[in-house]
């Protein structure tokens, strides 16, 4: 490898970071039921700000992946295998382990063991594992060339699958998506995600497949910055390449809408393309006009341990959640409990102001606030938990 492509872009680090952290303030806002319109995923069709947050990670993926790949084909397949298998197996897990923590429930005044029989199989980490292992398989197997072959077939190949397999009165509504009928015969009802008021998973069997292709495009793009270095060319390429990746979305968006919860393709190119602006921003900034203020150190933190910290953010509030504060509430002549997060939503961030989208927003900043201190002491230490 050249003297080029060993260059460290602190850039890379502060975009994965501001990644998490959105993905941090979307999934934690102190009510669901007050949240500002950016800060909500589009309702079918559409993309909003928080849609982009996930696929950016899985682009994020990528873009590591493309550092490290050299050493692993160095080291040989069995290697390869060996470290890419236990890593998908790792996170697979804890994904799992997220889904049924934190493994016991309150159920009349006694804490009784969850279910299994209702833990959500699939979710964010599990297609984060998914799409790691087989777009490592692609990359390493079939090298650059026939992974972007491979990724146009899967692109043009699940738009195919979609329109041709799924209900053809509308084969692109949540009832009439291929995907939706796979989840529930292969899953079953009981193990997927009822957060549209039926049984329907937004990280879903099907709808993961085009989502490798997020990785391989993230993968492509860190492979090419390496190759060129911190160049003019490479930038000026990377915001034409954005560029092209988003209109050609906006094009396939006509005939195939720009939707997250089913993962279009046009979704991916739509996405990617943002995220190599998104990405080309950062890295004129950072690393042409030297700009490290306090926007990029603080999100950097965040990108050095993003799966450790992610993992936290979604783990602390269901184990908070078992402690139960008494409030002067009742309902039905029982007394209500909240959780020592709620009360703070409750008592701290929701008096803030009368627009209660401005308390839930607050509480949202609380909670980035709180896991930025837990990074940045990690950090100070030089503890870095990988898996």
């Amino acid at each position: 490898m050249d003297q080029l492509s060993k260059q460290r872009y602190y850039s890379l680090d502060v975009f994965r970071g501001a990644t998490v952290a959105l993905m941090i303030l979307v999934n934690n806002p102190g009510s669901w039921s007050h949240i500002y319109g950016p800060l909500e995923h589009a309702p079918w069709h559409g993309c909003t700000p928080t849609d982009l947050v996930f696929p950016f990670f899985l682009f994020a993926v990528g873009n590591a992946m493309a550092f490290v790949m050299p050493r692993l084909e160095a080291a040989g397949t069995t290697v390869f295998l060996k470290k890419v298998l236990v890593r998908f197996l790792v996170i697979f897990t804890i994904g799992l382990v997220l889904s049924w923590s934190p493994f016991v429930r309150w159920h009349d005044n006694q804490l009784v063991l969850k279910s299994l029989e209702t833990v959500r199989i699939m979710g964010v980490l599990q297609r984060i594992a998914l799409c790691y292992l087989f777009a490592s398989f692609i990359i390493y197997f079939f090298k650059t060339r026939g992974a972007f072959m491979i990724s146009i077939i899967i692109l043009i190949g699940y738009w195919m699958i979609c329109l041709l397999g799924g209900n053809q009165a509308d084969p692109y509504s949540l009832e009439g998506f291929l995907g939706t009928k796979i989840d529930r015969f292969l899953l079953a009802p009981n193990h997927i995600y009822k957060g549209e008021g039926v049984a329907f998973d937004p990280e879903g069997l099907l709808s993961t497949i085009p989502a490798i292709v997020q990785v391989i495009i993230g993968y492509f793009t860190g492979q090419f910055i390496q190759k060129k270095g911190k160049t003019f060319e490479m930038l000026s390429t990377l915001f034409v390449a954005g560029t092209l990746l988003t209109f050609a979305g906006f094009c396939w968006d006509l005939i195939f809408p720009i939707n997250k919860k089913m993962w279009t393709s046009s979704f991916v190119l739509y996405t990617s393309g943002t995220a190599c602006l998104v990405l080309a921003v950062m890295i004129y900034l950072i690393e042409f006009r030297n700009y490290k203020g306090f926007p990029s150190g603080f999100f950097k933190v965040f990108g050095k341990n993003p799966l450790f910290i992610f993992v936290l953010s979604g783990f602390m509030p269901r184990l908070l959640a078992l402690v139960r504060i008494p409030t002067q509430f009742a309902e039905k002549g029982n007394p209500a409990f909240l959780s020592p997060f709620a009360w703070f939503y409750e008592h701290i961030c929701k008096p803030v102001s009368s627009n209660l989208n401005n308390g839930s927003l607050f509480y949202a900043l609380c909670m980035i606030s709180f896991y930025w201190l837990i990074v940045y002491l990690l950090d100070k230490k030089k503890i870095y938990i990988k898996v």
